[in-house]
Order: structure tokens, then sequence, then C-alpha cells
């Protein structure tokens, strides 16, 4: 299965171009290394407990738990997402339809208790915060390689480890609309081929985000995150950050397909 994990993508935003197209020459060896990120595995029927925690600019908390179900359904895979706690936001539900075909956009809902029913995800609000959170709905989901062209930057350290730099450019408006962002870059391991890094700008409002890998375990062979965070600033200044941590992590699930639906996410935990 190729990798479906949370792939924060750096865009870069070119005004101009016939029909809404960016034209940026392509680069092949960087097309190379984000082909193999895009190709790795990262398991089937995964379950995992997660926990949010949303810090605003004066340091307060809040936490939220939260239950997450994957299963490939031949290319593409489906996530299903239930928030356990706090009681304000319990049976709170979130699902994503993530499709390998680029011709196709990706299917998300959101099922919010209170108005008893899903509401779709239109492409207009992927750009928009997640419950939230310093994640976009389109970060939910994995990027097309083919709405981009990318160029190879340098190479360097992170945390000990050597990484590719590579940037990331748009090849229309609209992935630029969906997405929020307007520029940025990615780094990734040289030994796995995991994105354990990226710095975005944001379309509105001049701000940056950083999104660093914080945890990472191989489990039953699969590298797996197990802490994320992202942190957007204007400036110098902190504005927010978001941390997610994913515990009890496991593979080959018995997973029924009928998890997978508006239905079931409507019936809550």
């Amino acid at each position: 299965m190729k990798s479906k994990t949370l792939f924060i993508t750096s865009l870069a935003f070119l005004s101009g171009g016939l029909l809404n197209t960016i034209a940026i020459a392509d680069d092949a060896k960087a097309r190379a290394i984000m082909e193999k990120v895009d190709a790795r595995d990262d398991g089937d029927n995964k379950s995992s407990n997660m926990e949010m925690i949303l810090i605003d600019k004066r340091g307060k908390k809040r936490i939220r738990k939260i239950r997450s179900l994957d299963k490939d359904f031949g290319e593409d895979t489906y996530k299903i997402m239930f928030f356990e706690k706090p009681a304000d936001v319990r049976n709170t539900g979130f699902l994503t339809y993530d499709y390998d075909d680029s011709n196709r956009d990706d299917d998300q809902w959101l099922y919010l208790p209170a108005l008893k029913k899903s509401k779709r995800i239109s492409s207009s609000d992927k750009s928009g915060s997640f419950m939230g959170s310093d994640f976009t709905y389109s970060d939910m989901t994995s990027r097309d390689l083919e709405d981009y062209d990318f160029t190879f930057k340098k190479e360097m350290e992170v945390n000990g480890h050597k990484v590719w730099v590579i940037e990331s450019v748009p090849r229309t408006k609209e992935v630029i609309e969906e997405t929020g962002s307007t520029k940025g870059m990615v780094f990734i391991r040289q030994d796995n081929y995991v994105a354990i890094r990226s710095i975005s700008w944001v379309k509105k409002g001049k701000k940056l985000k950083f999104m660093d890998m914080k945890g990472l375990e191989l489990i039953d062979g699969i590298w797996t995150t197990t802490e994320i965070h992202m942190t957007t600033k204007k400036g110098k200044k902190t504005e927010h950050k978001s941390i997610l941590k994913f515990t009890n992590i496991k593979y080959n699930q018995d997973l029924d397909e009928s998890l997978f639906s508006v239905r079931r996410l409507e019936k809550g935990l």
C-alpha cells in the first residue's frame, strides 16, 4: 500500500498563467524522491488512539481524545475518526475517502451530534481548520504528486538524520485555494523516505506553518508516526500550536467495510 499518512506538503504560489496553470520546471531528481515517499508502505487495517492538544498563544491547552480507524479499499484509503473526550465534542465524527485517482476529489464528511447530521466538506472548505487545530481538512489526506512540480534544493541534517530538502510548487491555482498554502519546503529522511519536517507559507494572513515529526517508530515493519507538531507563526510570534499523539497503534486489524460509511459515522461511538 502506498503511503497515506499525514503528508504535509509544502507549496509555492506564483500568479498568472494560462487557464490558471502555473508553469514551473519540474526536477526529475526531486520527483523521483517524492514518488518513493508516495509509494512507501504504511500498512493496512490500522487502529489507533489519538490525543489532540490545542495550545493558544497564551499557552492555554485544550485536550481531545480520538479513536481512529484506517482501511484500504483497493488503491484508495478510508479513514474514520470519533472524538471521545471532552463531553462537548463526544461523538463528533470525521470520515475521509482518500482516492488514489488524481482526477477524483477526495470525499470528506464531518458529523456534529448537535445538528444530528453529516456535513460534506467541499473543496472550498478544505483549507479551513480541522476541529480548531492548525491542521486543515486538506492535511487529512495525501497529496497527489500530479498536482505539483518539485525542485531539489539541498541536503542537510535534521536531528541527526540526513534529509533532502525539496520545494513543491502547485500546478494550478485551484490546488492553492484547496490547501491554503502558498510556498514551502518539505524535508525527507534519506534512510526511510519519511517527511519529517515542512515549512509552508499560509495564503492568508502572512503566516508560516511549521510541521515537525517528533515521534517516529518502526511498528510491524512500518515506519509509523507517533507524535506530530504543527505550529502557526506570524513573524516571530507563535499564534497557535497543535500536537497529535498516537498510541495503541495496531495494523492488520479485522475492520469491516461497513465501518467506513456516513451511516456508521452518524451512530457515534
